[in-house]
């Protein structure tokens, strides 16, 4: 049976629940490209997709891992990826979420 990847990680922030990229997700999925991310405000519930990636080896969604509310999407990810692709897993986080 092949073993599952978890794609990200969470972190209790002030706002809420902060959802991140694992480095085992980065592994497995490559050097990411794009990301489709939420925006504020948007409502996002556990087990159904938080996010696409297009990145060097797959499109992948990836599943939220709480319900609520988005309150913050990494301002990195404005301009590019990179911050999804590199060594410090702190800065490689997705969005903010106020749990409902």
């Amino acid at each position: 049976m092949a073993e599952m990847v978890q794609y990200f990680w969470t972190k209790k922030v002030a706002d809420g629940t902060r959802i991140g990229l694992t480095s085992e997700g980065q592994s497995e999925l490559g050097t990411i490209s794009f990301a489709k991310l939420p925006a504020v405000g948007d409502h996002v519930a556990n087990g159904e997709n938080l996010l696409s990636v297009e990145a060097d080896k797959a499109v992948s969604d990836i599943a939220s891992p709480v319900t609520g509310t988005v309150t913050a999407v990494n301002p990195a990810l404005d301009a590019d990826f990179d911050v999804l692709n590199g060594t410090d897993a702190d800065a490689a986080w997705f969005v903010d979420v106020q749990e409902a």
